[in-house]
């Protein structure tokens, strides 16, 4: 029987032939992942069921990464739980305070992942890791407590739906206004339990933190996980960051899809979702010029990487932020932070008017370091938009790429990067 790339990842995780869309299987893993929210509960479980040891301490990783550094005595308790069960198992990827990042930023970084793994983590934007040609996905913290006793889960196969790419991105266009064009196209529940599996000519377009962008917002339309094939771009990027060896698998040509979906990168332009879905997208010719914002918030890992910055850089350069605008530099790994410092990239930033965090999640759901007032409105180059995602029930947050954020926090209003 035909296999999509995603089938024949999870059938070699099973050690079989084939697998068919719906079956449950179980699945052996290569990482599993959880942070200082959703890592105590699982360790709580693992506690409760009397489990001794790991199934490997070097196949787990834990990062402190949601309320760190941490904003209270809560914060603080469940960071020390997850720092004591890291000691007590000798947990080789502990990433802490100072060596941590934003956890789906981190991992690739550190070539904790590689194409052929099959990761679960206890955070729905494990789906990240598909750009390597993995297959990867977010559970709840009891699955979590599960694999790290036994490095197995229960799987359902996901059907897919083919994306076919072709073209390529005009300026100012990235892979976030790709993804947020697939979510405004298909909704948020537009592949429910389905894999996500983009195809075509315009692949070769996308660079790795293009990749890593849409896979990281698969979630929010629903599914199960997405994934790239594997080209050349992908083994540069896992060779520089010395992954293990690649397993590389590649859909059937008869493969069977749910559905498929064509877009022409040549056609996008920059995409905002405005509040509280991601699909309630839109472009600039149907944005007002008086949407005025109080905050502007570029990173999180979905777009906190080196590029990001590089980008956010090259239009804030000169300029000011906006009286009226708060805005947030929050580098999504200590590496990155360091690349953007050596490049001058801070120093740009902060003569602006920008404030430059240590990496930290922070602001994206509303923990700390940017929460929104009521009646206040951020563009933020985040993944969700829901309803009090980034602070008070009525508060607004708008999704947008780095350049869309860099922009609206100079004109102090949601802005196209065209306009400066």
């Amino acid at each position: 029987m035909s296999m999509t790339q995603t089938q024949k990842i999870i059938a070699a995780a099973c050690g079989r032939d084939k697998v068919i869309p719906g079956e449950i299987v179980l699945a052996k893993l290569n990482m599993v992942l959880g942070n200082d929210i959703t890592a105590p509960v699982a360790i709580n479980e693992f506690r409760k069921a009397k489990i001794d040891k790991v199934f490997d301490k070097d196949k787990i990783a834990l990062v402190l990464d949601h309320f760190t550094p941490n904003k209270d005595i809560k914060a603080a308790e469940q960071s020390k739980l997850v720092r004591e069960f890291a000691r007590e198992k000798n947990i080789t990827h502990f990433y802490d305070v100072g060596q941590a990042g934003v956890e789906h930023a981190l991992l690739p970084e550190k070539g904790l992942v590689t194409a052929g793994d099959v990761v679960i983590g206890a955070d729905s934007h494990t789906c990240t890791y598909g750009a390597l040609g993995a297959f990867s996905t977010g559970v709840g913290s009891t699955d979590m407590a599960a694999a790290m006793a036994s490095g197995k889960a229960w799987l359902r196969v996901p059907e897919a739906i083919k994306v076919v790419l072709t073209g390529s991105f005009k300026k100012n266009v990235s892979g976030k206004d790709l993804v947020l064009h697939l979510i405004g196209l298909i909704g948020v529940d537009g592949a429910l339990y389905q894999s996500l599996e983009f195809v075509g000519e315009g692949v070769k377009n996308l660079s790795m933190d293009d990749r890593l962008c849409v896979c990281n917002m698969a979630i929010e339309a629903g599914a199960k996980n997405g994934i790239f094939p594997v080209d050349e771009k992908t083994l540069d990027y896992l060779k520089k960051h010395k992954a293990q060896e690649p397993r590389v698998f590649e859909a059937d040509k008869d493969a069977v899809y749910a559905r498929e979906i064509q877009i022409n990168l040549d056609e996008l332009t920059p995409t905002v979702a405005f509040p509280h879905l991601p699909e309630n997208t839109r472009t600039f010719k149907d944005i007002p010029k008086d949407l005025k914002i109080d905050q502007v918030v570029i990173g999180s890992c979905t777009n906190g990487r080196l590029s990001d910055f590089v980008t956010a850089a090259e239009i804030m350069k000169g300029r000011k932020v906006h009286e009226n605008v708060r805005c947030m530099i929050i580098p999504a790994t200590q590496q990155i932070y360091l690349d953007a410092m050596k490049m001058g990239l801070f120093e740009i930033f902060i003569d602006a008017g920008c404030a430059v965090s240590t990496p930290t999640c922070g602001p994206c759901l509303g923990g700390h370091m940017g929460i929104l007032a009521e009646g206040e409105r951020c563009v933020a180059t985040t993944n969700r938009n829901f309803v009090g995602r980034m602070g008070h029930p009525k508060s607004e947050v708008y999704l947008a790429s780095p350049a869309v954020a860099a922009a609206s926090a100079i004109l102090g209003r949601v802005a196209e990067p065209g306009e400066l």
